[in-house]
């Protein structure tokens, strides 16, 4: 699910009560633990940290005018979501979460690509997100991303 928010402050206003306060610790977590140079803004109608242009002029391949992603947060139908691009462009941050969640969590990891779900609000690990937040730089980011995603 979309949403047509201008800023992620409005979508987090937009949320219902359990989902605003579980995207907004997210968003806390995320801003307080990710590396300089990433910058908060509405991405693919969700909360998205992405590289800047002034940082990476040549933007996403797919749509050059729009700017390097890297995470988003989202409320979606059955779960709330963290799309980690990192974890899907490098398989050693992939292990170390997998390896890691169940410390964090009781839940189960319920995973896609880039795409961890949280389907019990009340079991989300937000410190190991926070941590996996400290796991790429930027330029980590777009060193990892031209080797392993732009084809």
């Amino acid at each position: 699910m979309t949403s047509g928010a201008k800023t992620p402050k409005e979508y987090v206003d937009s949320l219902p009560g359990e989902r605003k306060k579980v995207i907004s610790k997210m968003r806390t977590i995320i801003r307080k633990n990710l590396p300089k140079g990433f910058k908060e803004e509405m991405s693919y109608g969700m909360i998205g940290y992405v590289v800047p242009h002034s940082k990476y002029p040549a933007g996403y391949h797919c749509d050059p005018k729009l700017p390097l992603p890297f995470m988003n947060i989202a409320s979606q139908k059955n779960f709330v979501a963290l799309y980690h691009s990192g974890i899907y462009a490098d398989k050693k941050i992939l292990d170390w979460f997998v390896k890691q969640y169940p410390k964090h969590t009781k839940s189960k990891l319920d995973m896609g690509k880039s795409c961890i779900r949280f389907k019990k609000l009340d079991d989300v690990p937000y410190e190991l997100i926070g941590e996996l937040c400290t796991k790429i730089t930027v330029d980590n980011w777009i060193a990892t991303y031209e080797k392993n995603v732009k084809r």
